[in-house]
């Protein structure tokens, strides 16, 4: 059963440890993939951070994730969703997508794209995302809004 978490809308002041959370979430897959860049996976996330899409995830009032949801006219694009590692594999992220995928539900489809091999993948497809295509860094999942997402728990605003 994961934790209990909230979500809040991030500030412009939380850019800097995204950031930081990003490069050591990602660092493992990058790695093996042989594309880690310390300064780029920092620099990568700043430069396209917008606030008013990202949402903070938060256990005991202590942040210790981040996800986006980013609008486009015919889709919405779940992005830079990550949790410190010591919350990974307790049920958070799986409860943090399905209520995000929920509350954010019209009649565009999400997506996402995750690095070959990264085990996120899994959760994603438990969520209800199917591939889509993929190339030698990324694979492609979508999910239509047509399937209802089931929500097993939701968060406390």
């Amino acid at each position: 059963m994961p934790p209990v978490w909230s979500l809040r809308q991030s500030l412009p002041s939380d850019a800097s440890w995204i950031a930081e959370l990003r490069a050591q979430v990602m660092r493992p897959d990058l790695e093996r993939l042989g594309r880690w860049d310390p300064v780029r996976v920092r620099q990568r996330f700043l430069t396209g951070f917008h606030p008013a899409h990202t949402f903070v995830v938060e256990v005991e009032a202590s942040a210790v994730g981040v996800i986006a949801v980013r609008p486009e006219s015919d889709e919405q694009w779940i992005e830079h969703f990550y949790l410190a590692p010591e919350y990974q594999g307790q049920g958070l992220g799986g409860a943090v997508l399905r209520h995000v995928l929920e509350a954010k539900r019209d009649h565009r489809p999400f997506r996402l794209n995750v690095l070959q091999g990264s085990p996120a993948r899994r959760l994603y497809e438990r969520a209800g995302f199917v591939h889509e295509h993929e190339d030698s860094i990324d694979v492609f999942l979508v999910a239509e809004t047509d399937r209802k997402v089931v929500p097993r728990r939701t968060c406390s605003r």
